[in-house]
C-alpha cells in the first residue's frame, strides 16, 4: 500500500511513503475502514466496496481487509469519510494530529494509521517510525517464541527419554513374565507327554494281558477295551484343551508384541528426529579424542544461527513434514483467499487440493483441508484426490473451531502442522500442542513443487 496521491504542502497529502506500510500499521488502517464503514450508507461506499455492506465486523475484516485498503489508497473521497468517522470515533487522537504533537504515550501503531487515514503534515514519518516500532517489537517477540520453543523441545526430549526408559523396563518385565509363562506351560506340557506315555505303557500292558486272557473271558476284553477307549477319549480332549490353551497364549502374545513394537517404533522415530533436529552432541568421548593434536576451527554461535531457517522459508515446512507420523492440516479458504482470490470459490478448491496431492504424495504425510460450510445450503460435490481428506464445518460452527477440534482429538506427542494466517486459529492450535504455519510459507512451497 503506497500512496502517490499529491496536495499542498502543508496539509501532507504531498508526502508520499516510499516503501510498503508495516504489517502492525496495514492492520490498524483496516480496522479503522471496518469500523466506520459501517457508518456509511451503501451509496457512500465504493463500488467494490458494496457487496460487504451486510457482513458483521470481523467477517468484514477478514474478507473484505484488501479491497478496504486498496479503496482507501485509491479513492480520496471514501478516505475523506472514513477520516471524519475516525474524527467522530478518537477526537482526542485526531485532534493532537491535526496539530502536530501526537500524544506520547499513544500505540505508535493507532497513530501511524489515523495518520495514514487523515494525512495531516509529518503522516510519513509517522508511519515509517511506527514500522520500525514493529519490525523491533516482531524481533524480540520472535527470540522469545524461538527461546520458548528450545525450552519446549528440550523438555520434550527429555520426556521422551524417561518415556523410553520406563517402557524399556515395562517391556523387560512384560519379558520377564512372558518367559517364565513359557517355561510354566513347556513343565505342564512336559507332564502332560509324561502322562500320555504311561497312558501308552499302561494300555499296551493291558492289551498283553487282553491276549494272555482272551481266551478266558470275553467279557474281560470287552471292558478292557471300553476302558481303553475311554482313556483314548480323554487324552484326545486334553491334549485338545492343550494345544487350544497355546494358541490363545501365542495369539495373546502376538497382538500384544506388535503394539508394543509400534509403540517402540514411534518413540524411536520420535527420539532420532528431535536427535537431528536438535543436533546433539555424542555423549561419550571417542578414543580418537584423546590424541593430542591440532584441531581445525569450530563454528561459533553466530555462525550456527546463520545457518537456521526462517519463519517464512518453505523449507521449514518440509522438515516438519518429515517428522514420524506428522499430519497436516490446512486452513482451506485462508490459502486460496491468500493466495488466489480472484478465482471463484470452486476453483480455488480445486486447485488447492490438486496442489495439497502433491505434498502428500511426496512427503508421506497425512493430510487434512478444512473448509467453512457454516453458511452452504447444501453440501459441495466433490471427489477428494487420493491422500488428501476433505471436511467442511457443519451448520453453526466455523472452520477455525474445526481445525482446532482435529488438533484436540490428536494424541499428545504426535506432529500436528497447522497451516493458517489467522492469528486467533494459530495461538489457539499452539496452545494445544500444534505448530502453527503461515499460509504464505505453504503457497511457497506449492511454487517450489
Amino acid at each position: 500500500m503506497v500512496e502517490t496521491t499529491g496536495g499542498g504542502p502543508q496539509d501532507g497529502a504531498a508526502e508520499v511513503l516510499d516503501r510498503p506500510l508495516p504489517d502492525g500499521v496495514r492492520r490498524r488502517v483496516v480496522q479503522i475502514v471496518s469500523d466506520g464503514f459501517g457508518g456509511l450508507t451503501v451509496g457512500e461506499l465504493p463500488a467494490q466496496l458494496r457487496q460487504y455492506a451486510r457482513f458483521a465486523p470481523n467477517r468484514r475484516i477478514k474478507f473484505a481487509g484488501n479491497a478496504m485498503a486498496s479503496a482507501l489508497e485509491t479513492d480520496p473521497l471514501f478516505r475523506q469519510r472514513i477520516g471524519e468517522k475516525l474524527r467522530e470515533a478518537q477526537p482526542e487522537l485526531t485532534g493532537a494530529l491535526d496539530s502536530g504533537s501526537p500524544p506520547p504515550a499513544a500505540d505508535p501503531l493507532d497513530v501511524a494509521a489515523a495518520a495514514y487515514v487523515l494525512r495531516p503534515a509529518g503522516w510519513v514519518k509517522l508511519v515509517a517510525a511506527a514500522g520500525e516500532e514493529a519490525q523491533r517489537a516482531d524481533a524480540e517477540r520472535a527470540d522469545e517464541e524461538n527461546r520458548a520453543e528450545l525450552e519446549r523441545l528440550r523438555a520434550e526430549l527429555a520426556r521422551a527419554r524417561e518415556h523410553t526408559r520406563t517402557e524399556t523396563e515395562r517391556l523387560r518385565s512384560e519379558l520377564d513374565a512372558a518367559r517364565k509363562e513359557a517355561e510354566s506351560l513347556h513343565r505342564k506340557l512336559r507332564s502332560a507327554l509324561s502322562d500320555v506315555k504311561r497312558g501308552q505303557a499302561a494300555l499296551r500292558k493291558v492289551q498283553a494281558e487282553l491276549e494272555t486272557v482272551r481266551s478266558d473271558s470275553h467279557a474281560q476284553v470287552s471292558a478292557a477295551e471300553s476302558e481303553t477307549r475311554r482313556i483314548k477319549a480323554r487324552l484326545g480332549e486334553t491334549e485338545a484343551a492343550l494345544e487350544a490353551a497355546r494358541r490363545a497364549a501365542r495369539e495373546g502374545r502376538s497382538v500384544e508384541d506388535m503394539r508394543v513394537r509400534l509403540l517402540l517404533d514411534t518413540v524411536l522415530e520420535a527420539a532420532q528426529g528431535l536427535r537431528r533436529e536438535l543436533a546433539l552432541p555424542p555423549v561419550s568421548v571417542r578414543p580418537a579424542e584423546t590424541v593430542d593434536a591440532v584441531e581445525p576451527g569450530r563454528m561459533t554461535p553466530k555462525d550456527i544461527a546463520a545457518r537456521a531457517l526462517s519463519e517464512d522459508d518453505p523449507a521449514i515446512l518440509d522438515q516438519l513434514l518429515a517428522l514420524p507420523q506428522a499430519h497436516l492440516v490446512v486452513d482451506g479458504y485462508n490459502v486460496t483467499k491468500t493466495g488466489y482470490p480472484q478465482m471463484p470459490l470452486e476453483k480455488q478448491r480445486l486447485r488447492l487440493l490438486g496442489q495439497l496431492a502433491q505434498v502428500a504424495a511426496q512427503t508421506g504425510a497425512e493430510v487434512t483441508c478444512v473448509f467453512d460450510g457454516a453458511e452452504l445450503a447444501a453440501p459441495v460435490l466433490l471427489a477428494p484426490p487420493r491422500g488428501v481428506r476433505v471436511l467442511f464445518s457443519k451448520p453453526g460452527v466455523t472452520a477455525d473451531e474445526l481445525i482446532r477440534q482435529l488438533v484436540r482429538a490428536e494424541p499428545p506427542g504426535r506432529p500436528v502442522i497447522v497451516v493458517s494466517t489467522d492469528r486467533e486459529v494459530a495461538d489457539g492450535v499452539a496452545r494445544a500442542g500444534a505448530r502453527p504455519v503461515a499460509s504464505a510459507v505453504l503457497l511457497k512451497r506449492f511454487s517450489k513443487a
